[in-house]
Order: structure tokens, then sequence, then C-alpha cells
């Protein structure tokens, strides 16, 4: 079941902006939040999520239609 998790942390830093500053922000903090919520990784699938970069991120956020993206709204900015 970890994979499944994995493609759906991947699946939600492509489509959610607010999730994917956090993880810029704070990739350990999101992780053990993400892990809390249910969803379990193996410490090799978490170092390999930390490793994603900042640039691969972006793309990714670029790479998605806009209509797929929940949106970064300006409250959610402001307590960036």
């Amino acid at each position: 079941m970890s994979q499944k998790n994995v493609e759906i942390v991947i699946g939600r830093l492509a489509t959610d902006e607010a999730l994917r500053a956090r993880f810029l922000r704070d990739p350990w903090g999101t992780l053990r939040q993400l892990g809390e919520a249910g969803l379990e990784l193996n410490p090799g699938e978490i170092d390999a999520l930390l490793s994603l970069t900042p640039d691969f991120l972006k793309a990714i956020g670029d790479w998605v239609h806009p209509r797929l993206q929940k949106a970064l709204l300006k409250d959610e900015l402001d307590a960036s």
C-alpha cells in the first residue's frame, strides 16, 4: 500500500499549491502531517520525496492544467 501513498503524495504536490508551498517551506513537517493523516511512508520513500527539488515541484505544478489545480488562496498565502 505504501507505493499508492507515494503516488497520492506526488499527485497532491502536483495539484495542491498550498501543500506544495508548505512542502517547500517544511518538507519534514509536511510529510509528518501527511503520515498522521494516514499516508504512511517508509524511510526510503520519505528520503526520495525529500530529494524532490524546488525546480521539479514547480515544473509538476506548471505541468498540471490550472483547472485541475487546487488554488492557493490569499489567506493561505498570508499564513505562509
